[in-house]
């Protein structure tokens, strides 16, 4: 593998981690990350919530427990390294209602079994000398989760494989794949006969597709399966007022539901010395819909067409509503806020960021839960890595260079 070129399409942190990743372990080898944007972290890396995962929620045996725990070792390990933000806030997964008590006890069961380092269950009046001003019937204190800044890692990342000899080239949307004698050409849509048009062509012996929000199109170019598609949620936060947010010392979670993918609307300080409250989880009408009225006509033709959306539709719509309840009115957005903090309500909050979760739908409907990564020869494509895939990320390029390197050793 060695004087070989890796290319890798997508400068957000887990395609960053992975070229890093790569020139560390063959030194010789050259990697280029082609990112369509002008920066890196543009997308989910750079609207991520910050949260460090315990590896509290995944099922065992699972990539999401595996890698995430894996992953919190070495991002701590690196950002202790590089002096980089990590502060272990502490979180609380509160139940407010008894019929909670046994999916928090499921859950302090799966963490466990993920060996999260000093969960604990904790009483009512526990929670209160943990957060004062929340409150709950019960719940579970991860003492060891924790805030970052991930896009500040991710430069990192970026720094570290340009000092390889490597390359982050951006302004490079990549728009064919192709297979060509001992290798593969990755083109992006300059127009022919520009000054840019050889810049536009790069020549690779592998390829790493960790495009995030496009990441079906993208692997389509490749010639992969249809499935899963990607759909994207917006998660809209509100921001404590200044004033408040000494209500918050920590991490303030629900118990969440198991049927989804998404955590439910909590209180996460940032590392900037911010307060979040949410997300909310809504579907975007655009893969980079970070506005309400954000609309891509091509992109709404792709949900529209597929059979899993409408699917998906039938089986929570219920929850579908609720969810764009609390994305027109504050007041419904803070009344799910104030099962867990009751003092904090709508004067206390102002309209903050949002987000777009990359999440792949299977054909039948259902949301893919864990990271779902798929082998094409000489190519790879990480086909869906939502939350914890920031935490996770250091681990995630570990697995797929593996991966990569087994394939290179093959006779």
């Amino acid at each position: 593998m060695a004087d070989e070129t890796i290319g890798i399409v997508g400068a957000g942190i887990v395609g960053l981690a992975t070229g890093r990743e790569i020139a560390l372990r063959r030194p010789g080898t050259r990697v280029v990350v082609l990112e369509k944007e002008q920066r890196i972290a543009v997308h989910q890396t750079g609207h991520n919530s910050g949260v460090v995962h315990a590896g509290i929620y995944y099922a065992p045996g699972s990539l999401k427990a595996d890698l995430c725990v894996r992953g919190v070792s070495m991002l701590r390990e690196y950002c202790q390294e590089r002096a980089l933000p990590y502060e272990e806030t502490g979180k609380l997964v509160v139940a407010v209602r008894e019929d909670e008590l046994d999916r928090m006890e499921n859950l302090y069961r799966r963490a466990r079994n993920n060996h999260v380092p000093d969960l604990r269950r904790v009483s009512e009046e526990e929670i209160k000398e943990i957060e004062p001003h929340a409150t709950g019937i019960a719940a579970l204190h991860s003492p060891r989760t924790a805030i970052t800044d991930y896009p500040a890692i991710a430069r990192e990342f970026a720094k570290d494989i340009e000092a390889s000899g490597g390359e982050v080239r951006l302004g490079f949307p990549v728009t064919s794949i192709t297979d060509v004698p001992g290798g593969i050409e990755v083109t992006s849509g300059r127009p022919q006969g520009s000054r840019d048009e050889d810049r536009g062509r790069v020549r690779v012996d592998r390829l790493i597709l960790c495009s995030g929000l496009h990441s079906d199109s993208v692997a389509r170019l490749a010639q992969d399966s249809r499935e899963p598609r990607i759909v994207p949620f917006r998660g809209e936060y509100l921001l404590l007022k200044r004033q408040s947010r000494d209500l918050v010392r920590g991490l303030i979670y629900p118990v969440p539901d198991p049927r989804y993918p998404f955590l439910g609307v909590h209180f996460t300080p940032r590392i900037d010395g911010s307060v979040e409250v949410g997300p909310n989880a809504v579907l975007a009408l655009a893969k980079e819909g970070y506005r309400l009225g954000s609309v891509s006509p091509r992109d709404l033709a792709g949900l529209a067409g597929y059979p899993g959306t409408w699917r998906m539709a039938a089986r929570h719509w219920r929850t579908g509503i609720k969810e764009y309840r609390g994305s027109l009115s504050r007041a419904a957005f803070m009344k799910d806020a104030q099962l867990y903090v009751p003092g904090i309500g709508v004067p206390d909050v102002v309209r903050g960021g949002a987000g777009v979760r990359a999440q792949a739908l299977d054909r039948d409907g259902t949301l893919v839960d864990d990271f779902r990564i798929h082998r094409l020869g000489r190519i790879t494509a990480v086909r869906n890595a939502p939350s914890p895939a920031a935490t996770a990320s250091m681990a995630i390029a570990e697995h797929i260079v593996d991966a990569v390197l087994d394939d290179a050793s093959a006779p």
